[in-house]
This record gives structure tokens, C-alpha cells and sequence, in this order.
């Protein structure tokens, strides 16, 4: 079982260093000591190495979750996972979690 996302998990889009971070959390649920992120929770892009046209079609600037857990919620909203897919805007490519918390998982 995959474990769950926490505010100051690694995230990065696909061009380093491009880095991740949560805008909201979730304050009611922590883990690691750390409040966990849910699905409707955009990400702020900062460092993207992407250029911009006519170049490329960046820098990202946002990212967004697709998918997340499919059992646990947190007020309502599933929680994400650090295996949920992900879309950054104006890329199209994914954030990938590269470190998080291991000790509270969900499917």
C-alpha cells in the first residue's frame, strides 16, 4: 500500500528543480507530525527548469492531482496517495513525489 502525501513531502515537476507545494492542507489530520493533502488541493510550481516559448511550453506554474485514495477521505475529500497521478500547467507533464512520510498507508 502506498502512503499518504504530507505538506512538506518532496514534490517536483519534471524539470528540475522544479519544486512542489501544497496551497491548502488538511489541519484536522496529521501524520509524521505533518498535516496530509487531499485531491482538490492544487500544487504551486516554483523552479521549473522548463523554457518558455518558443523554446518550450512552460515554465510549470501549477499541478493538479488526478487521482487519490480510493478509501480514506479526510472532511469528505480522498486523501492523496504518493503514487496519485498528477498534470502540471501549461506542461502537461507530472509531479512525482520523490520523498514522504512511510508510516501511514491507504489504498
Amino acid at each position: 500500500m502506498p502512503a499518504l502525501l504530507h505538506k512538506n513531502a518532496l514534490v517536483q515537476c519534471a524539470h528540475p528543480p522544479g519544486q512542489g507545494q501544497p496551497t491548502a492542507v488538511s489541519p484536522k489530520v496529521s501524520v509524521s507530525g505533518q498535516p496530509i493533502v487531499t485531491q482538490t488541493t492544487p500544487y504551486k510550481i516554483s523552479g521549473c527548469s522548463m523554457p518558455p516559448p518558443t523554446g518550450g511550453n512552460g515554465p510549470c506554474v501549477t499541478g493538479t492531482w488526478q487521482t487519490a485514495s480510493l478509501t480514506v477521505k479526510a472532511d469528505g475529500v480522498p486523501v492523496l496517495l504518493v503514487t496519485s497521478s498528477s498534470i502540471c500547467a501549461p506542461t502537461g507533464t507530472p509531479m512525482r513525489v520523490s520523498a514522504s512520510q512511510q508510516k501511514v498507508q491507504a489504498r
